[in-house]
């Protein structure tokens, strides 16, 4: 896959999906870097993403290059925050950013689990109780129907990934992967 690719599939496919249902590319730093930022830019809204994720992507260079393409496109940039991330730097998030806060559920790594702790609902709830001006969405864990619910009663909604990747894998089609992966989660 490379980023060539993925824009022209996903320009294909724009046009047959539902006008609210928003396209976020999620990908690192370098290969944009190596894409060229602006350009990409250009071709990620040309295309049609709705916004983008740069795990890597340190903040103050999203304040000092990235802020002002984000804007100029309408292409907001989803910032994650963890556990460990201090209440002031989420503030600053919630502040300078445009699109919705990522609160990644651990400080491990991704993959399907049976629920969160009591630790993660903590952290859930601490991060509510700061009345952000931006959704929230929780994801990493998010795979059966009790840590979606969870998810969803502490955010706006839920990000499931490696569930539907693996749904993906076995399943004939991305339709019946995504009915599968709405029935697991109880939807």
């Amino acid at each position: 896959m490379t980023l060539p690719t993925l824009l022209r599939q996903v320009k294909e496919v724009r046009p047959r999906l539902r006008d609210d249902m928003p396209l976020v590319l999620m990908g690192y730093l370098n290969p944009m870097i190596c894409y060229g930022i602006e350009r990409l830019f250009s071709d990620c809204k040309d295309a049609g993403i709705d916004a983008i994720i740069v795990p890597d992507l340190p903040f103050d260079e999203y304040i000092d290059v990235f802020q002002t393409l984000c804007r100029q496109y309408d292409l907001p940039m989803i910032m994650l925050v963890t556990p460990e991330t201090e209440p002031e730097r989420i503030r600053l998030i919630d502040r300078e950013c445009d699109g919705f806060i990522y609160m990644v559920s651990s400080a491990s790594t991704t993959g399907v689990r049976d629920g969160f702790d009591s630790t993660q609902e903590r952290y859930f709830r601490e991060i509510s109780e700061m009345n952000l001006s931006h959704p929230r969405m929780i994801g990493f864990g998010v795979s059966n129907p009790s840590t979606f619910r969870m998810a969803c009663d502490y955010a706006s909604g839920a990000i499931v990934g490696s569930l539907f990747i693996k749904y993906l894998a076995s399943e004939s089609s991305p339709r019946a992967a995504v009915e599968r992966l709405l029935a697991s989660l109880g939807r």
